[in-house]
């Protein structure tokens, strides 16, 4: 089967699953998963989805996501959306509700670990659906589609680092480094763009004010007692400047009369708008920008293995609160002003540890099929930082092995953060990726040999603190006999429900 068959068939194979073109809302992807909206959310098939070879798990959230992996989902998603239209064109109308899924599962097996995983997943949404992390939501779409071009500047970026450092082809690396920089020197532009189309306002005029930021004339303007600086402030000034774009575009519509609101709402907002960006935004986050950076370093450089104990033991818990999103301008902006972002290597800690919970598991479960067989499958994507099937499916369910496998992300962070401290910065030029997928876009100041031992070696500290720290305090002595029972000594009949959170405090 070729490619192009290969993805139009996982398309076609997940549309019935999820109701039909009729229940499907919307379609967009990020970095590994497939994210739906849905009409009537007890129409989809989760345990056939998760059956299917290519889904590498589910999650639900504000958006209905299918776990797909990256690379993959990129091809599937015009796939899907060409079946759906295809299916509303074809049968107009509600959607069919597919047949129910089969009966009661055990308790002890990887299905049940999936259902209290959805239900922790679906408490996780219930708490996390307030204003102010719906907010980080928000600012986190806007980050979020520029991911793949600052994955792919990213590894040019290195490989043209890697060519000097050489001395080969001295004629292609002023090339590269064009190709590698251009987007970064425009990256206020695009991060303008979709802020305006995030907050409803119109997306070219958010553009046209954040482009302010990064014009080279704006070296000959003084704000505050000093000429201001081409790209000063950044994405964050880029940022404010269209937010402040967009209630003055709205404003506007409200007042201005129809008949001439295409002449006087664009330029309204474009000349308040960059005037404030040129006066005052531009300046104040260009000093946050310093600060978050100057921060970054001190962090790292006084607290080290304290600091990259708690990031790498905190950053999955942050992920459950949804506060995680309030990062990613973070590491934009370090990104934008050293290059590289020290704190996504520390926080990719945490995935190891999980890698390595995931293994103890496997091992002290060995007449539990179920559960072995979904640590088989969701293993390979956790080594290349695809967490979630290892998450959702596994460790966050059982309770106590999640705790266990959060500490072998702090011990992984500890060491990664102890380098920090001794002076051996180790970063990443994008965000995204993690785990193995983080080698191709590691950089630091003392060389990318170095960069790449100390961060493999964080890995594997993360790793096997996981493993040890699960093995050896993961399970009590009930969860072992409830979760180790040979299929033939478990009892016929379903046990009445319990919730799932009532079951992991037990656990717990």
């Amino acid at each position: 089967m070729s490619e192009e068959n290969k993805h139009r068939a996982t398309a076609a194979a997940i549309l019935p699953l999820v109701g039909g073109a009729g229940n499907v809302t919307s379609v967009a992807h990020c970095m590994t998963r497939l994210r739906l909206g849905l009409r009537d959310r007890s129409l989809v098939q989760d345990e056939a989805l998760k059956a299917l070879p290519p889904v590498m798990g589910v999650v639900e959230d504000d958006t209905y996501q299918i776990v797909l992996g990256p690379g993959t989902v990129a091809r599937v998603t015009p796939e899907f959306e060409a079946l759906v239209e295809e299916g509303r064109a074809d049968a107009p109308g509600e959607p069919v509700a597919p047949a129910a899924p089969a009966g009661g599962s055990d308790p002890v097996t990887a299905e049940e670990l999936a259902a209290q995983g959805a239900a922790l997943r679906a408490e996780r949404k219930a708490k996390n659906a307030t204003p102010f992390k719906l907010f980080l939501r928000r600012i986190a779409n806007i980050f979020v589609p520029l991911i793949p071009a600052l994955i792919g500047c990213g590894i040019i970026a290195g490989l043209n680092g890697l060519l000097v450092n050489l001395g080969w082809l001295p004629g292609v690396t002023p090339a590269l480094a064009a190709i590698a920089s251009g987007f970064m020197a425009l990256i206020a532009v695009f991060v303008g763009y979709n802020t305006a189309k995030e907050f409803g306002g119109t997306p070219i005029l958010g553009g046209a004010v954040a482009s302010i930021v990064v014009y080279a004339k704006v070296a000959d303007v003084e704000a505050f007692g000093q000429h201001l600086s081409p790209g000063q402030g950044g994405v964050l000034g880029a940022l404010a400047a269209a937010c402040l774009g967009v209630y003055v575009e709205k404003r506007c519509r409200r007042w201005v009369p129809e008949s001439v609101d295409v002449l006087v709402t664009p330029t309204v907002t474009v000349l308040v708008s960059g005037l404030a960006t040129l006066f005052g935004l531009m300046f104040l986050a260009g000093e946050v920008s310093a600060w978050i950076g100057d921060a970054a370093d001190w962090l790292l450089a006084h607290g080290g293995a304290g600091a990259g104990f708690l990031l790498g033991g905190l950053f999955l818990p942050l992920v459950m609160l949804g506060l995680h999103q309030a990062l990613i301008p973070i590491h934009t902006t370090l990104i934008e002003g050293s290059g590289f972002t020290v704190l996504l290597p520390i926080l990719a800690m945490a995935g190891a540890g999980q890698v390595g919970a995931a293994l103890a598991i496997y091992l002290r479960l060995p007449r539990n099929t179920s559960v072995r067989t979904t640590i088989k499958s969701a293993l390979w994507p956790g080594f290349l930082g695809v967490g979630e099937p290892l998450i959702y499916g596994v460790s966050l369910p059982l309770g106590r092995p999640f705790v266990t496998a959060c500490a072998g992300g702090a011990f992984g962070g500890a060491f990664v953060g102890l380098f920090n401290q001794l002076g051996t910065d180790v970063g990443s030029t994008a965000i995204g990726p993690s785990g193995w997928a983080l080698f191709p876009l590691l950089d630091g100041n003392h060389g990318l040999a170095r960069t790449i031992a100390v961060y493999a070696a964080g890995l594997l500290v993360g790793y096997i603190a996981g493993f040890v720290a699960t093995y050896w305090f993961g399970f009590t002595k009930t969860m072992l006999a409830e979760l180790n029972a040979a299929p033939d000594e478990q009892a016929p009949a379903s046990p009445a429900p319990v919730a799932a959170e009532e079951r992991v405090a037990e656990k717990v």
